[in-house]
């Protein structure tokens, strides 16, 4: 009796390759290569990779160091949150503010002053008036002389560095130089930010 071909018995699968190690001369020169390359991002923990775990199989362990007190962890203090950007005051209140339809709320002149007193009579007199609840008040710091003195109306360049600051960023939500009426270019319009209940 002749057998036919049984098309019903599946093919078996091949059996899979066993994966050949590394040998010493290639192993070196993975591990040349791998030092010199830089990764594209920081990777989370990731397994490591056959060559290396076979390769950390094979070293020879190291004797134990002499057993030293292990160092306090230090625990991150939650950062605050960074202050909003400062916004430039709009036209409209700028524009009742120069008119008087808007009144300025309290007023700070700081002609005279060092920077470093200046500094501090700005920031108390901000955070006072945050504290106070007051939306608008106006920053005096003088035009300065312009000529052969060039050191003069430092203030009128710091004050609006200062503004800009952290520090004052959560105090305030932005300023302009004032109108002509109010001081002009030596004077700031400031808005100060609401207190949160």
């Amino acid at each position: 009796m002749k057998r036919r071909p049984s098309s019903l018995i599946p093919e078996l699968p091949e059996p899979p390759r066993r994966k050949r190690g590394l040998s010493e001369e290639e192993r070196a020169l993975w591990e040349s290569v791998a030092k010199q390359v830089k990764p594209l991002r920081k990777r989370r923990a990731s397994k490591p990779s056959v060559a290396s775990a076979e390769a950390d199989n094979k070293v020879a362990p190291k004797p134990a160091a002499s057993p030293r007190p292990a160092a306090p962890q230090r625990i991150a203090a939650p950062s605050k949150p960074e202050p909003p950007p400062l916004a430039p005051i709009g036209r409209r209140e700028r524009s009742h503010l120069s008119r008087g339809r808007k009144e300025i709320d309290a007023r700070l002149d700081l002609h005279g002053m060092t920077q470093t007193r200046a500094h501090r009579a700005l920031f108390g007199f901000l955070q006072r008036a945050h504290h106070d609840g007051l939306t608008f008040v106006l920053i005096i710091t003088g035009k300065g002389k312009v000529g052969a003195e060039s050191e003069r109306g430092v203030l009128r360049r710091q004050v609006p560095q200062w503004l800009g600051l952290p520090e004052f960023r959560s105090l305030v939500v932005g300023f302009e130089e004032a109108h002509i009426g109010h001081g002009g270019e030596g004077a700031l319009y400031v808005r100060v930010r609401r207190a949160r209940a």
